[in-house]
């Protein structure tokens, strides 16, 4: 199940949606999920080989321990990954040499899939909605081959158990002082293609950070961020001290609903994204020096007058793209009231 998960360095200069907290959790996610699979790809090979014995009445097909570790790279980074071992002891009469366990789901030779990023939002988008695991499963392994119905059954109850243990757990003992948010759009076909994974991650009061939430939704709908906020505080959670998210987001009306004390911080790197987009590309480097001034200032009085020197410099020229940070002022600057020390942590949605 996934839980806390360690803390990251902080880098100012790391966009947002890039190596962070959130990709930790998948490859986590990974680790576990592909371990249960060869777990549960071993156990029915020698199930289906349990009434071949020796002389002796011993078994020839039995567990051999693990192999040796190894890293398999994917699109998150190398997860590590520990195969469970067979030993086979029967013999090819054809070929009179002793028959070998082969892994349909991790061949000897695999250190890198390129399709494991995307079966893992398909398992939580698509499998754990339906109960249909086998598209995913069959997109990681290529085909449904080498996994029997019984396994694939037995792999589908375990993630949900997991799963549904995760999602209905008690948060009434867990103060959350910061939240961030983020919708998520995966590579993968959806019939509905809009359909993304709704991410809420919080911080304790002692610091550490831990997925709270993780539910299917629209990135823009207030009603879908509200339906996973009202379920999080029927299940216990306190309105924490302060959000953070792109201001595209549907969750802020949703948050006004459910937690109204709770105050917005706008993500900085979205919103820098946002005001280049309304500027020539000859400007941006100017622009993002100036607006660097701003969200990297010594304190909120700084802040604004850096705005202020942004607003002089390209008011005039391109009054949109300073509308879209005016406009949005009181939560660009939020995190200046909350210790300096957790500043590099509220700017941006990379936690």
């Amino acid at each position: 199940m996934l839980t806390v998960v360690p803390e990251m360095p902080a880098d100012d200069h790391t966009p947002a949606g890039s190596s962070s907290l959130i990709d930790q959790i998948v490859r986590e996610g990974a680790r576990k999920m592909l371990a249960a699979a060869l777990q549960a790809e071993v156990d029915a090979y020698i199930a289906a080989f349990a009434d071949e014995r020796d002389e002796n009445g011993r078994r020839l097909v039995v567990r051999n321990g693990y192999h040796q570790p190894r890293d398999l790279l994917t699109g998150v980074g190398a997860i590590e990954v520990k195969a469970p071992r067979v030993n086979d002891r029967r013999i090819d009469a054809e070929t009179g040499e002793r028959k070998r366990f082969s892994s349909a789901i991790l061949p000897a030779w695999a250190r890198k899939t390129p399709q494991l990023t995307e079966v893992l939002p398909l398992l939580y988008l698509h499998g754990l909605s339906s109960g249909d695991f086998v598209p995913a499963l069959g997109q990681f392994l290529g085909s449904s081959a080498g996994l029997s119905a019984s396994v694939i059954t037995r792999l589908t109850e375990q993630w949900k158990a997991e799963q549904r243990a995760f999602s209905e757990r008690d948060l009434s003992m867990v103060d959350y002082v910061y939240l961030w948010v983020d919708g998520i759009h995966v590579n993968i076909r959806l019939e509905e293609h809009k359909l993304c994974l709704l991410v809420m991650i919080g911080v304790r009061a002692d610091g550490r950070k831990e997925l709270v939430a993780l539910s299917d939704g629209y990135r823009e709908s207030a009603e879908s961020w509200a339906d996973l906020l009202r379920d999080c505080k029927r299940r216990g959670m306190r309105a924490p001290v302060l959000a953070v998210g792109d201001g595209a987001l549907g969750f802020w009306s949703a948050l006004g609903e459910v937690f109204p004390q709770t105050r917005a911080q706008r993500c900085w790197f979205h919103k820098i994204s946002n005001v280049l987009g309304s500027l020539p590309k000859s400007a941006h480097p100017a622009a993002k020096k100036a607006l660097a001034e701003i969200w990297n200032a010594e304190d909120k009085e700084h802040a604004k007058k850096a705005l202020k020197e942004f607003q002089a410099a390209y008011g005039a020229k391109y009054p949109k793209a300073v509308a879209k940070v005016v406009d949005d002022l009181n939560e660009l600057l939020a995190f200046y009231d909350y210790p300096a020390e957790h500043w590099v942590h509220l700017r941006t949605t990379n936690p």
